[in-house]
């Protein structure tokens, strides 16, 4: 285990060619064509594998994008009813909802929503049982592998005391009863070799369970369409699942939809001195980049020098702790420049948050072949007090 994520993000490639005065500052700014790649490269892997893929709301759920998405995903995976619904509203397909705890008031709602509902213990699927076989649902367990490969701790589902899945050494015969399908979600920002370990782990102790089942769905983590994944690899690890246990197999990838497809453009505001150049920016760690502060990890700077003047940025908010990392500039920094961080349609967008009531970034699109960059969404102080009471 380390200390600090490592960020996966890439070259800026067509990011560089995007003019950042053109949108308002703090902006999100996603590239349609880069969604695009990435959508295909998963479409492929499902062709020539014959796996489900899915696209995890969790980690990208700009809407906007639902249409071309549908032309090449077979549907979403949801984590709880806002997911649920979003996916059968906006992207067609399947939707496989999971959730580390369902509720009375809401399980209804969520069974009409989705083909898969998969439980996280065993106690909540015979709770829930008759209703989804009622519905016509298929029923699923999250299963924890007790084989871990996460890189930090508090982002690892295997890590010791973990609270998501039932755990492999606790599975039964009974606690399979009416299980349609198993669920594992153990990666995060991986390539093929973690997901090839965690298999050799765990089939041993599912043999003797897997002809009962339907499927088997991997869940995400995987970055597929990282230049250097393997997925020459994965496709002959599915379809050899598939020849050998007349079984479905689900993938969920998140990171991999978005991947090095969006950038967040911020603003210097001013640039104190205390010990070394600091510099504070309309971006903030805490309400646009909360993974900065909670993974932690630093993310990649757009064109960042090898060497020049170096300035901690941080954001305008009043946490002492809204920090986002130590940059470097070849020339000095001056009031009003722009600058983007790389890599943040994933997990950035979907976690922003009003605290201080810092104002939340604008979402673009833009089209890096046509230059085409269009408004999708602006926020305004009524989108910060209709949230509270």
């Amino acid at each position: 285990m380390t200390d600090m994520m490592t960020t996966q993000a890439g070259d800026a490639g067509a990011f560089r060619k995007f003019d950042l005065a053109s949108v308002p500052s703090p902006c999100f700014v996603v590239d349609e064509n880069a969604i695009e790649r990435n959508i295909r490269i998963l479409a492929d892997i499902g062709d020539r594998s014959g796996a489900h893929v899915l696209t995890a709301l969790k980690a990208f759920s700009m809407f906007a994008l639902a249409p071309l998405i549908r032309q090449y995903l077979g549907g979403t995976c949801a984590s709880g009813i806002f997911e649920a619904r979003l996916g059968r509203e906006e992207y067609g397909g399947e939707v496989a909802t999971f959730c580390a705890g369902y509720k009375d008031a809401e399980i209804d709602e969520i069974l009409s929503l989705s083909d898969h509902v998969i439980f996280n213990s065993p106690a909540q699927k015979d709770r829930f049982l008759a209703k989804a076989q009622a519905a016509g649902v298929h029923v699923g367990l999250r299963i924890n592998p007790e084989h871990s490969e996460g890189e930090i701790a508090k982002y690892d589902p295997c890590a010791p005391c973990s609270r998501l899945g039932t755990p492999l050494s606790q599975l039964t015969a009974e606690t399979l009863s009416g299980v349609d399908g198993l669920h594992m979600h153990t990666l995060c920002e991986q390539g093929f070799e973690p997901l090839q370990r965690t298999w050799a782990a765990v089939e041993p102790k599912l043999a003797p369970f897997i002809s009962d089942l339907k499927w088997l769905n991997f869940g995400g983590g995987h970055h597929i369409t990282r230049d250097d994944y393997d997925r020459d690899a994965l496709v002959d690890f599915i379809k050899n699942i598939r020849e050998t246990y007349g079984i479905d197999v689900y993938l969920e990838p998140g990171e991999a939809v978005a991947l090095d497809a969006g950038i967040l453009v911020g603003e210097i505001l001013d640039l104190p001195q205390n010990g070394m150049n600091l510099a504070i920016t309309d971006i903030s760690a805490t309400c646009h980049m909360p993974d900065v502060i909670e993974a932690p990890y630093r993310p990649a700077l757009m064109d960042e020098a090898g060497a020049g003047r170096t300035y901690r940025l941080g954001g305008p908010s009043c946490l002492a702790g809204d920090v986002i990392g130590d940059y470097t500039w070849d020339k000095p920094l001056e009031i009003g420049q722009r600058f983007a961080f790389l890599d943040q349609a994933h997990y950035s967008m979907v976690k922003t948050n009003t605290f201080n009531g810092v104002p939340l970034p604008t979402i673009a699109l833009w089209n890096s072949e046509t230059d085409e960059l269009k408004i999708v969404k602006q926020f305004g102080y009524q989108d910060f007090k209709e949230r509270l009471s």
